[in-house]
């Protein structure tokens, strides 16, 4: 790896799904020319748009963890947190991707400062009905419940909830989706990092402020719907990039 080479990458809301080929293309790329030449890659959650359980995992799925699992065997460390959308994805199948499993927040240190790695949809406290769903489905004993439910059964549910949830979101104030300024500030108190990087919200973007006499960012990645979004964090400088669809 030349001196130049990224030692971290950090991605989220990649969303893939069958139906979105160009997504998948740009993804499997990324993990050929550019990921395998970092020591570590970390996904902050909603790497599938939707999953009902490792036992549920079809070719596409495969195809995916045979890409990761060959980017790990490069000697990638590759680590995974769960999204709102992938919640339910779980130890088998990141054994079979060559990555490890992530509980947030996670608490790192990148280019010389104390950071804070999360999906982020915790951040988004004016949506309330979100949270109560969130707090539900994040249950260790409500997952197992489900779990033990038909796969089919499991994606016919999934499929009503991704309908429900895409109405919502039409109808909703924006505002609402996005993070919360207070919830924000109590983390950085809170936790005492410098830094806070997260996805979820899909409004990629770099923010620096002022907390209790010290100055904090937040860094915000953005989906693939359109081109890549991938933070970069070489010696001592850490970069949120686009990358475009070729």
């Amino acid at each position: 790896m030349s001196a130049t080479s990224p030692h971290t990458l950090i991605i989220s809301d990649l969303h893939l799904q069958v139906g979105r080929p160009d997504i998948t293309e740009q993804f499997l790329d990324f993990l050929r020319r550019r990921a395998r030449f970092a020591q570590r890659l970390l996904i902050l959650g909603d790497l599938f748009e939707v999953w009902v359980g490792d036992d549920a995992a079809g070719p596409f799925e495969q195809r995916i963890a045979s890409a990761l699992a060959d980017t790990a065997a490069a000697g990638v460390d590759i680590g995974f947190l769960a999204g709102n959308r992938d919640f339910l994805l779980g130890d088998d199948y990141c054994r079979s991707a060559g990555m490890a499993r992530l509980v947030e927040p996670v608490r790192i240190e990148l280019a010389g400062a104390s950071c804070l790695l999360l999906h982020g949809d915790v951040l988004c406290t004016d949506d309330t009905a979100y949270q109560r769903f969130r707090a539900r489905v994040r249950d260790p004993e409500w997952q197992r419940r489900q779990l033990a439910r038909p796969a089919w059964l499991r994606r016919g549910l999934a499929r009503t909830y991704r309908w429900v949830s895409g109405l919502k979101t039409r109808r909703a104030d924006p505002a609402i989706m996005d993070v919360n300024d207070r919830a924000v500030i109590d983390l950085f108190e809170r936790s005492g990092v410098d830094r806070i990087i997260h996805g979820h919200t899909h409004r990629p973007g770099v923010h620096d402020a002022r907390i209790g006499g010290r100055h904090v960012q937040r860094m915000v990645l953005g989906d693939w719907f359109d081109h890549g979004s991938v933070i970069e964090v070489t010696n001592g400088s850490i970069e949120l990039v686009e990358m475009p669809r070729h």
